[in-house]
């Protein structure tokens, strides 16, 4: 794998490298602490010199590493544990002079020990580990890692920076930030990747040099890995890959370029230039509104349901409160919104729901007869790719047909699916009422797009999705992977597929507004798709005189008179007139 020069592949400035650092090391201060809720932990604090040299060795565990300018004259070791306390003799720490080497002893992996170090910026560091990742985040000197399959994770600056890349025992499996040179195949079945990136002349004081040894882990440079995908190979751009990149949409067209970027690179070469590249529509999360047109009338779009989630309907002016800013606001006009919508069924019928796909077909069917008869409905079904079974239609005779088109089977690629649906399906129908439902297991493990990526541009798209997610336990055993414990948290990520599928679906359903829907028996699906054309057709618009401006950003409360009710709030653009 191997990346061409794209314009938006550019290292970033100084100040935008620092404030990466800052918000990299919250994030592991984030995951140090989810982990150790229940951890047994450890500190300790040793003197050293401006800049460290720091020796790590752990064979069953996570180590960051995190530079920083604030850390003078001392390293910070903190361990923790989910498991057995640690003791003295479980981490060893040794300094002499500017010199700090730790070793943590091996344990069973529920036991297993986390490290976190902080060491002065320009510090020389090496760490030697086996299936734990590896952060190393800030402004180092020189990092040296090696491990067997965890995945090595850099953030680091990127204005005069040398690096050898190199696995031992697989292809490369890699995603970077910027462009790398092409893979080199050396002799005993070595991989190598090697260069410089920025100055050609730089200052010795402002030189990182990285050599990573790796057998079969990935290596991560300046990536978040939450914006990782499940399928880091090289491949062809699928149909929803290549509608992806022809929409403009500049996220998810910059997540596919990472993950295969010679594909992208020939597809792109292939299109005309754009006279004004596309973009999503601009819009703001749940609670927050902006108008370009009028700034004292506000409009927004709300659900409310009661303490059973089922909808409230016939609601008036008087039921409810409006809040901007911690001030009460008048209310000017509520309209139940009976208008027809725009609906997308997205149907799973990758190899994990194969032997189901009479079942989904009927799910389908249901789902076409429940649905209100003035709703134009669309349906596209998915696997490794897209297939577009019907346009939107009303013809329920003609949605039910279209149905027996569905092939069935292979890999899951949800996220591109979902992608296809936010920047190709629902672009022509901006401003309209728009909603996807989507019948799935929730595990992905072949797009080219992450979810962080769909689950801002679902944000921005004002559609709201509701994911029907049916759990592992309703789809054939032999499909579903064996359980695997590992220490590595991107690999874990794609292997505890029930519990990501159901963080994920609630991830979806909450950024758009929708509902999420948990399928734990099979008849439940029915009473999902009644519940969810009540929530489509018991939605408000909300009319309210602003003082705010559109600059300000105004964040929005929503409170009503009914007891025991509550309100949901979906992103919108569309602004009020007086």
């Amino acid at each position: 794998m191997f990346y061409r020069k794209f314009p938006e592949a550019a290292p970033a400035s100084s100040q935008s490298q620092s404030r990466k650092f800052i918000g990299l090391i919250g994030l592991l201060l984030f995951v140090a602490a989810t982990d150790s809720i229940y951890a047994q932990s450890y500190r300790r604090e040793m003197e050293t010199s401006d800049r460290a040299s720091l020796s790590v060795k752990s064979r069953s565990g996570r180590v960051s590493v995190i530079a920083s300018d604030d850390q003078k004259k001392n390293v910070i070791i903190e361990a923790s544990s989910a498991g057995a306390s640690i003791d003295s003799t479980d981490v060893h720490a040794e300094g002499k002079g500017g010199s700090v080497d730790i070793e943590v002893r091996e344990r069973r992996d529920k036991d297993r020990i986390d490290l976190i170090v902080r060491v002065p910026a320009r510090s020389k560091v090496k760490v030697e580990g086996e299936a734990g990742s590896v952060d190393i985040v800030g402004n180092f000197e020189s990092a040296e890692v090696s491990t067997n399959t965890g995945t090595i994770h850099a953030d680091v600056p990127l204005e005069a920076l040398k690096f050898d890349f190199v696995w031992s025992a697989s292809r490369p499996r890699f995603l970077s930030d910027v462009e790398l040179p092409e893979i080199k195949e050396k002799r005993g079945g070595f991989y190598k990747i090697s260069g410089k990136l920025g100055e050609k002349k730089p200052a010795k004081t402002d030189r990182v040099q990285l050599d990573f040894l790796t057998q079969r882990g990935v290596v991560l440079l300046n990536v978040d890995p939450s914006m990782v995908p499940g399928d880091l190979r090289e491949r062809p751009l699928t149909e929803a890959a290549r509608a992806i990149v022809r929409s403009g949409d500049s996220q998810l067209i910059d997540a596919i370029r990472k993950v295969s970027p010679k594909m992208f690179g020939d597809y792109a070469k292939t299109l005309p230039p754009p006279g004004k590249e596309p973009v999503l529509v601009s819009r703001l999360p749940p609670g927050k509104f902006v108008s370009e047109q009028s700034p004292k009338m506000m409009r927004l779009n709300a659900s409310v349901t009661d303490r059973n989630g089922r909808a409230i309907g016939d609601m008036k002016e008087a039921d409810f409160t409006i809040y901007e800013n911690g001030e009460e606001r008048q209310v000017t006009k509520v309209v139940s919104t009976h208008e027809p919508f725009n609906l997308v069924l997205l149907l799973d019928v990758s190899g994990s729901v194969e032997e189901r796909i009479d079942f989904i077909r009927k799910a389908a069917r249901d789902f076409l007869r429940t649905a209100s008869a003035e709703d134009r409905i669309a349906i596209i079904s998915f696997r490794d790719d897209i297939q577009i079974i019907s346009d939107f239609s009303a013809d329920r005779k003609l949605l039910s047909r279209k149905l027996e088109d569905i092939d069935a089977g292979g890999p899951t690629a949800l996220w591109d699916a979902l992608g296809f649906v936010l920047a190709d399906t629902l672009k022509q129908l901006r401003g309209e009422r728009t909603a996807v439902v989507i019948l799935s297991d929730g595990d992905d493990n072949k797009s080219f797009v992450p979810f962080k990526a769909i689950l801002e541009a679902v944000i921005e798209s004002g559609a709201l999705v509701y994911p029907l997610y049916v759990p592992s336990g309703l789809i054939p055993e032999t499909s579903v992977p064996n359980p695997e414990v590992t220490i590595d948290p991107l690999r874990t990520r794609y292997l505890t597929l029930t519990t990501r599928a159901h963080e994920e679906g609630q991830k979806l359903a909450e950024a758009s507004g929708g509902v999420y829907y948990p399928i734990r028996r099979l008849e439940e699906l029915q009473r999902a798709y009644d519940d969810v054309v009540v929530q489509l057709r018991t939605a408000y618009t909300i009319t309210y005189a602003s003082n705010s401006t559109p600059a300000k950003n105004p964040r929005v409360r929503v409170r009503t008179r009914r007891d025991g009710a509550s309100v949901r709030l979906s992103p919108v653009v569309s602004v009020a007139t007086p």
